[in-house]
């Protein structure tokens, strides 16, 4: 059996240089439609843009045929179509390389060279619960899935700040968020010392309200990082106590030598920092005053990271609610609410009251606090809905949930039958034989989500710090949308296909071959999920 990881990546790369020089010509179908007869196309408008008449030159063709080198999928045919270069790839080859080393396609790897460390600061956890609004709880949600992401891939990530209020602690443990937490404040007194010495006494005989420090000027700063995206408002800055307890929180997380609990590598800065990229992620409602901090953070600390990036998340409304606006704690209470309702009429009794399905039903809600949060760009705005959720939705977090217990389901149905005597052990995976594997939603599942998968997850922890700007995108939607798009993918097999057939010998081939695939996405299911705090399900 071949060895080495495939990628979509690395056979795009492969398929563009045989083209020749030039722009990218190549993309990969994921259409059902257009997978049955292809898997990748070159199409005829870019071929004419390339070539002038669109006539590919045989060199090409025969380059294209002949593909080969480190994790390029095997080709099986490529002909000129009315759509353009059409390729299909040698998919019992493909399903063989991918199902035979499963792990290599669902773990990230580690990183050949360090990454740099990243601190990641939500200022909304300063705050209590009950001041938690949901477009701050966003910015919680995004700031903890992003953690989770960077370090699967081996980055050492700092939180800040963490939380000291015991009622916040209590409902992130509920929301699955990990944030560290804290007793007492980092000492702001060097940052105090440096306030107080910018002006001796309060401006013109003011009076300072308790806490207050003074104002400070940071006109210079905003002018200095003008092409930033800085808003030009920013004019001063009320220093209070607080302020500097934030500050300190931050700069004890930059101070603290970075440790990388995946690997020995270690991040060597050579610009004189302390090597920490910055990232906070606020709402939209924090922007300006975050702004402020940071400029701040400048001009009392000669050791502040200059690469500090703001991740700002649009805001989020409810639809039809009147009144005041809705915190996050009563709405984790009105989903948690509609997740019992629509569980007891599912299955009948009040199984809110049941302590089998207490942990259960927690574990809904969360997943569809999450999915509804985390499905839309962080950046755009968001609108949820104030009506009751359903398991048949098939762009919830209840939905995912409920395949991924399809599947435990599945497994464990395979063991009892194993144990009865119906079915034999599970053969060695070199043994099975991938090419009865011929059903479309079978290459679908493989295709589209087996083997794409750690490239999506590499896109979400990219964050572009390096970029000039004050703002950084990031694609931590890609997660959420990806795990519905198979959860669709999945239902849709699962119920055309009847995996565990009839207890025949002459059978039991493509059935392992089938059971080796669904393990497959199990395991991406769970890395998945992973990513988002949600540990998977065996019944719902």
């Amino acid at each position: 059996m071949a060895t080495g990881r495939l990628g979509v990546g690395e056979t795009l790369g492969a398929l563009n240089a045989a083209v020749g020089p030039g722009g990218p010509v190549w993309f990969k179908e994921t259409h059902a439609r257009h997978l049955r007869v292809r898997d990748f196309l070159a199409p005829q408008r870019a071929l004419r843009a390339r070539f002038g008449d669109g006539q590919v030159p045989e060199r090409v063709l025969q380059a294209v045929a002949c593909l080969q080198g480190p994790g390029v999928a095997p080709v099986l045919r490529c002909a000129p179509t009315p759509a353009g270069l059409s390729l299909q790839l040698h998919r019992p080859a493909v399903f063989e390389r991918v199902l035979g080393a499963v792990a290599a396609y669902v773990t990230p790897a580690k990183p050949a060279s360090p990454s740099p460390p990243v601190v990641l600061h939500c200022p909304a956890l300063s705050r209590s619960p009950g001041a938690l609004g949901l477009s701050r709880l966003r910015a919680v949600l995004v700031a903890d899935h992003l953690a989770r992401a960077l370090r699967a891939h081996g980055v050492c990530v700092r939180l800040v700040p963490p939380v000291r209020d015991p009622h916040m602690s209590a409902f992130l443990q509920k929301l699955r968020v990990d944030w560290p937490t804290a007793l007492e404040r980092a000492s702001p007194e060097a940052l105090k010392n440096r306030v107080l010495a910018e002006f001796s006494s309060a401006p013109n005989g003011e009076t300072l309200p308790p806490g207050v420090l003074g104002r400070l000027c940071l006109k210079e700063l905003v002018e200095q990082g003008r092409g930033a995206g800085y808003d030009p408002n920013v004019d001063h800055c009320v220093v209070t106590e607080d302020l500097l307890s934030v500050l300190a929180d931050l700069q004890e997380a930059v101070r603290q030598r970075p440790e990388d609990s995946h690997s020995s590598l270690v991040w060597a800065p050579d610009d004189g920092s302390h090597g920490y990229k910055v990232v906070h992620v606020v709402s939209c409602e924090e922007e300006f005053q975050q702004q402020k901090l940071d400029l701040l953070w400048r001009k009392l600390d000669d050791q502040a990271p200059l690469g500090q990036k703001h991740l700002v998340c649009g805001p989020v409304k409810v639809a039809d609610v009147p009144g005041p606006l809705m915190t996050a704690p009563e709405f984790y209470e009105l989903r948690h609410v509609q997740v019992c309702e629509t569980s007891a009429l599912k299955h009948g009794g009040d199984l809110a009251q049941d302590p089998a399905w207490m942990e259960t039903l927690g574990i809904l809600s969360v997943a569809t606090i999450k999915f509804e949060m985390l499905s839309t760009a962080p950046q755009c705005p968001l609108l949820l809905t104030n009506s009751s959720i359903s398991t048949k939705g098939t762009k919830s977090g209840t939905f995912v949930m409920y395949n991924c217990a399809r599947l435990a389901t599945l497994f464990e149905s395979y063991e009892r039958s194993m144990e009865q005597g119906l079915y034999p052990p599970f053969p060695p995976v070199s043994s099975l034989d991938f090419s009865l594997l011929r059903d479309e939603g079978e290459w679908l599942l493989l295709f589209n989500s087996v083997l794409p998968f750690l490239d999506l997850l590499s896109q979400t922890v990219s964050l572009a710090s390096t970029a000039p700007g004050l703002h950084v995108p990031a694609r931590t939607e890609m997660v959420c949308k990806f795990l519905v798009q198979l959860s669709m993918d999945f239902s849709s097999y699962y119920n055309r296909i009847h995996v565990l057939g009839e207890p025949r010998p002459h059978l039991f081939g493509q059935m392992f071959a089938r059971l080796q695939l669904l393990r497959a996405i199990r395991e991406v299911f769970h890395t998945g999920l992973a990513m988002l705090g949600l540990p998977p399900l065996s019944h719902i």
